[in-house]
């Protein structure tokens, strides 16, 4: 069943380079039939003068979910917003929270931040290009900004363009002196500021990104007043203690998913995958931490991590690595 990208954002996966490409995404889905799920960052020039439209591809199994785009020109973000609803995706999300210097070089992503007004219009412009929603993810500031006073006035600025949905990773962005890395760790986390963001803005859907690594912490910010949650590595990393609960417990529907079902629910996929030329690896490295903190569970990643890059090897190597947690 296909649910709206907003009743879905109760819950989502973050937006992950290298991490939640479509072969990730299709496991994740198999573990949680609504958490809203997130491509890697696409840029629009890649889309609009690059022509790459195959990082457009995805399996319809993965609805909801969003292309986060990455750009800073109007125009072109709203022709690439376009060729994503054409594709088929339930949202179209603006990244202004990455720091990595590819980014800045381009104008986009966290350095965004400095700029509200050209948010403001990129976002008024993709709204004009599509008929599904247009999302931002930010941070609370970056730089010697003062998230207390250049976050309200972000947010003032895209709802006025017409933005409804907004995730707000509760870290600074530092564009001098931290690498991406660090700048998921290193700068302190606001959550408060966060939330207080929802008492200032109640119509505008706040989920909130950053370091939460627990459904129980996710339950705890829903509890507290915000709409939606973003898990990243923790959903990656651990996707069975996140994705497999997140049905019942975040959205009171169905039942917890199985990590064993789950990986043998991948194996038509992995042989479609080779018959179309594609590598074992490619699909069984976003597995890697299904039976994380389980019996067993350091046999299975140590089979498919090693086995995995061989020359021919196939789903008959995921079954023999299962039986490291079926035994």
């Amino acid at each position: 069943m296909k649910h709206k990208a907003q009743d879905a954002a109760r819950l989502s996966v973050a937006p992950m380079m290298d991490w939640t490409d479509r072969h990730c995404r299709y496991l994740h889905r198999l573990l949680s039939g609504r958490a809203l799920l997130y491509t890697e960052m696409v840029t629009a020039p890649a889309l609009v003068r690059g022509g790459a439209l195959h990082l457009l591809a995805f399996s319809p199994e993965e609805h909801p979910v969003a292309l986060q785009l990455g750009g800073s020109d109007p125009e072109e973000l709203a022709q690439a917003a376009r060729l994503g609803a054409e594709a088929g995706y339930d949202e179209i999300n603006l990244n202004c929270g990455c720091p990595s210097d590819r980014v800045q070089s381009g104008t986009f992503g966290a350095v965004l931040m400095k700029h509200p007004g050209l948010v403001a219009e990129c976002v008024s412009a993709m709204r004009a290009a599509v008929d599904v929603e247009v999302t931002v993810k930010c941070r609370i500031g970056v730089d010697d900004q003062d998230p207390e006073t250049v976050l309200p006035v972000f947010l003032e600025q895209i709802t006025g363009a017409g933005c409804q949905r907004v995730i707000i990773h509760a870290r600074k962005a530092w564009l001098q002196g931290l690498s991406p890395k660090e700048n998921r760790d290193i700068p302190p986390l606001d959550y408060d500021l966060v939330h207080r963001m929802k008492a200032r803005f109640p119509e505008l859907h706040i989920s909130i990104n950053g370091g939460i690594d627990t459904l129980a912490a996710a339950r705890a910010h829903l509890e507290a007043g915000l709409d939606g949650v973003m898990i990243g590595r923790a959903a990656y990393h651990q996707p069975a203690d996140i994705l497999c609960q997140v049905d019942p417990l975040i959205y009171g529907t169905g039942e917890a998913s199985d990590p064993v079902t789950v990986a043998r629910a991948m194996l038509p996929y992995i042989e479609a995958h080779l018959a179309a030329g594609g590598r074992l690896h490619q699909v069984a490295r976003h597995m890697l931490g299904l039976f994380a903190g389980r019996p067993g569970a350091r046999g299975w990643r140590r089979m498919l991590s090693e086995g995995a890059v061989r020359p021919g090897a196939g789903p008959e190597l995921v079954e023999a690595a299962l039986e490291q947690v079926t035994g």
